[in-house]
């Protein structure tokens, strides 16, 4: 029979999304991961595989706890709060990342996606689950009146998803408050509703 693995599977992958997250792909040896995740390097082969099977492991795992927990928690609100609670979140996050990692989806888009077709596609369907949680509550938004109907529910739900890629980019470089709520206020001033001049009734 063979042996059971003598280690918290998901704390060790929580390590390797640590090593992988601060230092990226390409820089991050097997030996710093092995030291990481506390194992041996014939270990850390024999439950994952190579380099790029952790990696692809490590994202998932990273994706689960943070993007896909976000759309679950948020879908409930109301379709305007949904976003703002989104977006804001992402702020929030981006102020306390002190060794400003970013995201480690914008990150794998960025460093891998563009050279590895497998990649590409796990990128790409992720960002689809953002855009498509961003269509779903303007669709909502503007049924209820709560959202302006401006814009084509898809066609805003992309705008939020560039508002989302492009805070995660500067964040890297410039993690200032004042820059990252200013993009996201305007953005959730286009969702507004025009308001209606004194006295004119709703229809």
């Amino acid at each position: 029979m063979a042996r059971p693995r003598q280690f918290d599977e998901s704390a060790v992958l929580d390590a390797a999304v640590q090593c992988f997250w601060s230092r990226g792909y390409e820089v991050t040896s097997v030996r710093e991961l092995a030291e990481g995740m506390g194992l041996t390097s014939a270990s850390l082969y024999n439950a994952f595989g190579d380099k790029r099977a952790l990696y692809r492991r490590s994202l998932e795992h990273y994706l689960e706890q943070s993007v896909r927990d976000r759309i679950r928690r948020f879908e409930g609100l109301a379709p305007r709060d949904a976003v703002a609670a989104f977006l804001g979140e992402i702020v929030e996050r981006s102020m306390g990342d002190l060794e400003c990692r970013g995201c480690m989806l914008v990150n794998a888009a960025l460093e891998i996606a563009p050279h590895d077709p497998e990649f590409r596609l796990v990128v790409a369907e992720e960002l689809k689950q953002i855009e498509a949680f961003f269509r779903r509550c303007v669709s909502r938004g503007q049924k209820s009146g709560e959202i302006s109907t401006a814009a084509d529910a898809k066609d805003a739900a992309r705008m939020l998803l560039g508002v989302l890629m492009g805070i995660r980019v500067l964040a890297r470089a410039r993690p200032e408050r004042a820059l990252l709520e200013g993009i996201v206020r305007p953005a959730l001033g286009l969702l507004d509703p025009p308001a209606r001049p004194p006295g004119q009734l709703a229809h």
